[in-house]
């Protein structure tokens, strides 16, 4: 079996604050009944606590929750392109690669020229970040209280460290405008997040840096020794960032988040990002994009058995999760059981029983992936293949051939899975359809295996940007 990667990860530089011209295609091509069309809304994310992050395979994160709720609004698919390093975010976001950006990004008039922005989902005023003393445990809060900063005037002569193209930057170049005289402002490159920062203030490793209140807040429940009570700033408008040629999604986006966040669902959003620390500190857990790097304890048999296929192991472990969430024990309404999720009929056949460590199990699927995947010899497209493979290893290979030949019948290409054969397997819920003749194997509820594709093929997407390979 060939390896592939869908995407690789998203990688450049700033935030550029050029007004844009104008792009009369990109507005037919991007606007919202093309992303109607073809079922998706695509967001270029960071990869951070406040906006999206993968933690055991699962996504999270507050924007990431508050778009999945407006895409299911849509009735389309949320697909999230981490974006590496946050400098690029202008150049993709108006070379059509995304839809809008989530990024914690504050509104300002000097971005406004570039971006349209949403309404404003979250206020939250800009702090300062900055290490306890080393001893403070020792201490009485009053004490070393005093050590630390407590007043804007103090930044005098102090270096600073924050990413160059940000509104911290911007806020603390006005400060020294203010206060008359200088602060030594370190830009830093967009690979480098706000969260890296706080890290660094956190370790000793710079001594200074400014991000948003809520971020901050955030933070310092991993990092015990950073104060953020000193804010530089009124509270600003945070917000989501989309292209000036796409004013239908803006109005769209715009009227559903201004009754969305009316209800109790966006108020608990919030409330388990900012106030409930179970959920922002898995975002640090060793199974997170932004703690170990890890999607889950089952990494090493997963890669181990996909390389002796030759396969793409973020792609097996984007199965594994759409089967079973990597929980062991799972067994579904039908009998299904384990980490692959194998009939009681079918799994003896690969040696997978439900007592079967996990490796055997992971090894058990892979094995009966690859037959499914010789199924499909005649297709020369990988990813093609690789889709019809997927869709017989959810539906069976009788009903993903009774989709091909109703493909052909009707005049689609029934080598290809994208809004061909994909198509049919949907109407094989319908008696038109599974009750003609040549179909052999009947009824198929077809949403199942048409979205079990899709959020593979998604999360893997996702994976491939996340989790680098070596």
């Amino acid at each position: 079996m060939c390896a592939f990667a869908l995407l690789a990860s998203c990688k450049g530089k700033s935030i550029s604050t050029r007004p844009i011209t104008g792009n009369a295609s990109l507005s037919s091509e991007t606007d919202l009944p093309s992303i109607l069309k073809k079922g998706k809304l695509t967001v270029l994310a960071e990869n951070s606590t406040s906006t999206y992050f993968i933690y055991r395979g699962k996504k999270m994160g507050l924007e990431y929750e508050l778009l999945k709720e407006y895409a299911e609004h849509l009735g389309v698919q949320l697909e999230i392109n981490m974006v590496d390093n946050i400098d690029e975010l202008s150049n993709l976001l108006n070379n059509g690669k995304g839809d809008l950006i989530a990024c914690n990004m504050t509104i300002t008039k000097e971005r406004a020229k570039t971006f349209a922005f949403s309404k404003p989902y979250l206020r939250a005023s800009q702090v300062l970040v900055q290490r306890k003393p080393k001893d403070w445990r020792s201490m009485k809060a009053s004490e070393w209280k005093r050590q630390l900063i407590s007043d804007p005037l103090d930044l005098i002569h102090k270096t600073i460290h924050v990413w160059k193209n940000s509104s911290y930057y911007d806020r603390l170049t006005h400060l020294q405008e203010e206060l008359g005289d200088t602060i030594y402002i370190e830009g830093v490159s967009g690979d480098v997040i706000p969260e890296e920062l706080i890290e660094q203030v956190a370790e000793g490793v710079i001594n200074y840096t400014v991000t948003d209140e809520n971020v901050a807040k955030i933070n310092s429940r991993f990092y015990n020794n950073i104060d953020i009570n000193l804010a530089l700033s009124v509270k600003q408008q945070i917000a989501f960032a989309m292209r000036k040629e796409n004013p239908m999604l803006l109005e769209h986006f715009n009227n559903w988040l201004v009754e969305f966040m009316k209800t109790s669902t966006f108020r608990y959003i919030k409330h388990k990002y900012l106030n409930i620390s179970q959920f922002s500190s898995k975002s640090k857990d060793e199974f997170s994009t932004l703690g170990g790097k890890r999607i889950s304890r089952f990494d090493q048999a997963i890669q181990k058995v996909a390389g002796e296929y030759n396969w793409d192991w973020r792609l097996l472990a984007a199965l594994v999760y759409q089967e079973s969430k990597f929980k062991t024990g799972e067994i579904s309404w039908a009998g299904a059981y384990g980490l692959m999720q194998f009939m009681p009929g079918t799994g003896p056949s690969y040696g997978v029983y439900p007592d079967s460590p996990p490796d055997v199990q992971i090894r058990g699927g892979m094995k009966k992936l690859n037959k499914n995947y010789g199924d499909w010899h005649m297709i020369s497209d990988s990813i093609q293949r690789i889709k019809f493979t997927l869709a017989t290893y959810n539906a069976g290979l009788g009903h993903i051939k009774d989709a091909q030949f109703l493909a052909e019948k009707y005049g689609d290409d029934p080598n290809l899975w994208d809004n061909h054969v994909e198509k049919y397997v949907l109407r094989l819920s319908k008696p038109k359809y599974y009750r003609e003749r040549g179909v052999r194997n009947g009824y198929l509820r077809g949403n199942e295996t048409y979205n079990y594709v899709r959020e593979i093929f998604s999360r893997f997407a996702e994976y491939s940007s996340a989790f680098q390979i070596d």
